[in-house]
């Protein structure tokens, strides 16, 4: 099993991907929690260079509050996160399956509210 919803962009930037991927998300009830620019905390900690790869950490409150009252301590698995990052040829853009992060949670009703999660990821990584 992929633990990851992937897509790739042929020509284009990780810029236009991020508008690209930031209005999908917002088209389907997700928020950006987070955002880190991995290329340059890598420059900046470690002095490397590396492609452009940038983190967005995705929620969608109404699934969240629905996974926390399941089980509580589901948050340390949150936000769902989107990798955009610069490959050869493009940008892929890589989201988190959550029914596969979810699996070391033994809770039929948690892996339900994971799979609509991953449906709507998959409807968002669509729509870029």
């Amino acid at each position: 099993m992929s633990y990851t919803i992937n897509r790739m962009f042929k020509d284009t930037t990780l810029d236009d991907i991020d508008v690209r991927t930031r209005a999908a998300l917002a088209d389907h009830g997700f928020g950006i929690l987070t955002e880190i620019d991995v290329k340059a905390t890598m420059k900046k900690k470690l002095d490397v260079e590396m492609s452009a790869y940038r983190i967005l950490g995705a929620c969608n409150p109404k699934m969240a509050h629905q996974a926390i009252g399941i089980e509580p301590r589901v948050g340390a698995m949150l936000p769902c996160n989107v990798i955009l990052r610069e490959v050869e040829g493009g940008v892929e853009v890589s989201a988190i399956d959550p029914v596969a992060s979810m699996q070391a949670i033994k809770n039929a009703e948690l892996t339900s509210v994971a799979g609509e999660v991953r449906d709507l990821l998959s409807k968002v990584v669509e729509a870029i």
